[in-house]
């Protein structure tokens, strides 16, 4: 099939509601414009409250909008058995996504209240960091503390995650010294307990990276675990993204800069029966973590399995990135590529359509697909997508 998919495409996009390289949603979706994006999904951790906006500055700019959310998993089969799945540090963490959620998103309980624990056990993780690195700071001398506070309400819209941590106490060591760069280089190596600072002084997002990984993640001193309270089960998490009118995604890992794949992901025709067993019926990929010839044929596979599959570059760093997608090494997308990420975003887009019109999705509201319908849905989807951009033409 082959219908207009020279449209750009990029499905899984986070905003300054999680923690994101944007400085607000305007901004996001202008970038998307000047790129030449038409197709954009937001798609932040634990929360819709983005949706709106999203959806608003969409149809001002004539884009056509994806809601999405993505969620943390813990399953304990896979951790007891030590299987990496798509966490390659963490076995048994499992990152997933929904796609095509409803909007206006009102969920039902139970799962209104399920979202507003992993916010709050989320929080509670990074208050417990901040609290730690206060700790760290006082042992230091460093003459300042972090306020969790003005954190929480100056650089969050509500989820507060560790990169807010990293960039608060960047702000701060600038702030503190004036922008005296031998003081600050100074400070941070004392902080690193003498480990010097890589990224040069104009380069925030690789300052905030250093205070991530040196200060904050497992064995710095202010690292926390998270608790068990964190994670809900893979299934638990099935069932909210379905009663939220949305398509359970799995996020794949793909090819590491070596080469090589995490345990479940290793053997792909295992991996696409596993998924489909456990109600999966599509998938994503972010593709600038992967090269661009075992993407195709890895994402290519999945296609022609049933799969619906999307890509997108999340922009959940510090760094900007361009919203136009490539590969591993700003290598472009194949046409092959860019075909099926074109036709999975067709069928979330009609997916949404029909769901918000009171009707039966792509996958229905028992978590079943008939992957056989895909092609109607990717005509449907097509049509909605070129109505939009083109009802401003002219």
């Amino acid at each position: 099939m082959d219908i207009n998919s020279g449209l750009s495409v990029n499905a899984h996009l986070h905003t300054p509601y999680s923690f994101s390289a944007f400085e607000d949603i305007n901004d996001a979706l202008d970038r998307a414009v000047a790129e030449g994006v038409k197709v954009v999904g937001i798609n932040d951790f634990y929360t819709t409250k983005g949706y709106k906006e999203w959806s608003e500055g969409c149809e001002k700019r004539s884009l056509y909008p994806l809601f999405g959310i993505e969620f943390i998993a813990l399953d304990q089969e896979d951790q007891r058995a030590g299987l990496r799945v798509n966490d390659p540090a963490n076995p048994g963490r499992t990152y997933l996504s929904g796609k095509g959620m409803m909007y206006p998103f009102a969920p039902t309980e139970p799962h209104a209240s399920l979202l507003q624990k992993l916010v709050q056990e989320a929080n509670k993780q990074v208050e417990a960091m901040c609290q730690k690195m206060n700790e760290l700071l006082d042992e230091k001398n460093a003459g300042f503390n972090l306020d969790f506070k003005w954190i929480s309400n100056k650089l969050t819209r509500g989820l507060i995650r560790e990169r807010h941590l990293a960039k608060a106490l960047r702000l701060k060591l600038f702030d503190f010294y004036q922008e005296d760069d031998k003081k600050i280089v100074s400070a941070v190596e004392h902080l690193f307990h003498g480990k010097a600072l890589k990224s040069p002084l104009d380069d925030a997002a690789g300052i905030e990276n250093e205070i991530r990984a040196n200060l904050l993640k497992v064995g710095g001193p202010a690292f926390v675990p998270e608790e068990p309270g964190a994670f809900l089960p893979v299934d638990a998490i099935l069932q909210t993204i379905i009663a939220a009118g949305g398509i359970p995604t799995y996020p794949f890992l793909g090819d590491d800069p070596n080469g090589n794949y995490t345990d479940f992901e290793r053997d792909r025709e295992q991996a696409a029966q596993r998924l489909t067993e456990r109600g999966f019926h599509s998938v994503e990929f972010i593709t600038t973590r992967n090269d661009v010839r075992l993407l195709e044929e890895y994402a290519s596979f999945l296609h022609e399995q049933g799969f619906v599959v999307t890509f997108g570059s999340e922009h959940n760093t510090p760094a900007m990135e361009p919203i136009e997608l490539f590969a591993r090494g700003k290598t472009p997308l194949t046409p092959r590529l860019k075909q099926i990420n074109w036709e999975g975003a067709c069928v979330i887009v009609a997916h949404q359509h029909v769901v918000s019109q009171g009707l039966e999705g792509y996958v229905d509201s028992s978590g079943e697909a008939d992957r056989q319908q895909r092609d109607e849905f990717v005509k449907l989807g097509s049509e909605l997508i070129n109505n939009r951009i083109n009802e401003n033409r002219g």
